[in-house]
C-alpha cells in the first residue's frame, strides 16, 4: 500500500442537515410506518365520564367509571368499571395520541371546556 493511501481516511457521508447541533438533537433516521394489523373481535366498549390516575414508577394506572351525578360532588362513591395498567412509554404514545384527537375535534368543533361552572348558563327567572 502507499504511504498516502496509509494516511487517508476513508470518506465519511457528512450529515449536513444536523452539523453543529449536540448529539441528542440529532434527528435519527425515520423508518416509514408500517400498518399495525389489529383483530378487533374480542374488544368490549364501555362508556366513562369519570377517570382516576395514579401509578407507580413503573406503571401508569388509569381507573374508569360512570358518575350517575349530573353536577357538582358526587353523593356517593362511582363504581370504577375498567382499569388500563401500562408503562410510561406506552402511556407517553397514549397522551400524543389523545392530544392530537382532541385538537382535530376542536379546530373542527371549538374549544372544549372542561370547566363545567363555565359551561352551564343560568336559567334567567
Amino acid at each position: 500500500m502507499s504511504e498516502v493511501a496509509e494516511k487517508t481516511a476513508p470518506v465519511q457521508d457528512h450529515d449536513f442537515e444536523n452539523e453543529g447541533r449536540a448529539p441528542e438533537a440529532r434527528r435519527m433516521p425515520q423508518a416509514q410506518p408500517q400498518p399495525i394489523e389489529v383483530d378487533e373481535s374480542q374488544v368490549i366498549a364501555a362508556y366513562t365520564n369519570f377517570c382516576r390516575v395514579t401509578g407507580t414508577p413503573e406503571e401508569l394506572i388509569v381507573d374508569f367509571g360512570l358518575s350517575t351525578q349530573g353536577a357538582g360532588p358526587p353523593v356517593g362513591p362511582i363504581k370504577l368499571t375498567q382499569r388500563a395498567v401500562m408503562n410510561f412509554y406506552t402511556a407517553k404514545r397514549l397522551l400524543g395520541a389523545l392530544n392530537m384527537a382532541v385538537q382535530r375535534h376542536e379546530q373542527a368543533f371549538g374549544v372544549l371546556e372542561t370547566n363545567v361552572q363555565k359551561r352551564v348558563h343560568p336559567v334567567p327567572r
